[in-house]
């Protein structure tokens, strides 16, 4: 893994159109098995709050802190992360972001974003109007409750990061991280389970997820690859050869449990 100095935009950065948007009912995301069905009523409703299919580059600001009215994106391909800075410049990152999230969903109706989103890897993103959360619980009952699904969901990940940053030791956190988003990014990952999982996080996101410093980071991760329990291919690839043993160090259950989800 690379130490960068990761950039911080204020405003948001240029996007380019994909030229053709496909139909929700064609999205690729739909068939893998990480996602629930949707009904034709639901697929047309998502169309109608659907405003455009974006692309960004690595290093784009989707929002930026501060942003008046940011709109809502779902992730269709590609890494981003939500984060929240100090004057100074530390960077808090708040939770790692994967296709079929819902991004913008923190904020408030017409509020100022209180956190930024900046991508990780090139990304797709389908952008939706500001009121698409309005519109979704009046016009389908099924899809307001896929929505506050998400919400509780974003916060169940939440609460695991506040139990690694209270409670859980260096060593403990990042095998938690590195377990978990394993977990969450493998079914998008067709080579995950056979060349390892394509992992752009560097030693600097890292340290900014755990609030541990890169001399720290550097060392746990060196402790964890010293005893097989992870690996990191020169394509970027990450391997998890125990996942068993790495849970018992996270204090992790195993097998981790990942089930079905809306997909807005």
């Amino acid at each position: 893994m690379s130490i960068d100095a990761p950039a911080r935009p204020h405003r948001p950065s240029n996007a380019r159109p994909t030229g053709t948007a496909i139909d929700c009912a064609d999205c690729p995301l739909r068939p893998l098995d990480a996602f629930q069905a949707c009904t034709d009523a639901e697929l047309s409703v998502i169309e109608g709050i659907k405003q455009a299919e974006l692309r960004y580059e690595t290093g784009a600001i989707l929002i930026a802190e501060g942003a008046d009215d940011p709109p809502l994106f779902t992730l269709r391909e590609g890494w981003a992360f939500r984060f929240k800075t100090l004057p100074d410049g530390r960077r808090q990152i708040l939770s790692i972001l994967l296709p079929g999230d819902f991004i913008g969903l923190q904020q408030k109706m017409s509020d100022a974003a209180a956190h930024g989103v900046q991508t990780l890897t090139p990304v797709l993103v389908c952008r939706f109007r500001r009121d698409a959360v309005w519109r979704l619980h009046q016009e389908l009952p099924s899809l307001g409750y896929d929505v506050t699904w998400l919400a509780a969901h974003e916060n169940a990940l939440l609460d695991e990061n506040l139990l690694s940053l209270g409670q859980r030791t260096a060593l403990e956190r990042l095998a938690a991280l590195l377990l978990l988003l394993h977990a969450r990014a493998a079914p998008h990952d067709p080579l995950a389970d056979t060349e390892g999982l394509l992992f752009p996080l560097t030693q600097r996101h890292l340290s900014d997820a755990l609030g541990l410093s890169l001399v720290h980071t550097h060392r746990t991760l060196r402790s964890l690859r010293d005893r097989g329990l992870y690996a990191l291919q020169g394509d970027g690839r990450l391997a998890l050869p125990d996942p068993p043993g790495l849970a018992r160090i996270a204090k992790l259950r195993w097998p981790l449990v990942v089930g079905r989800r809306p997909l807005i």
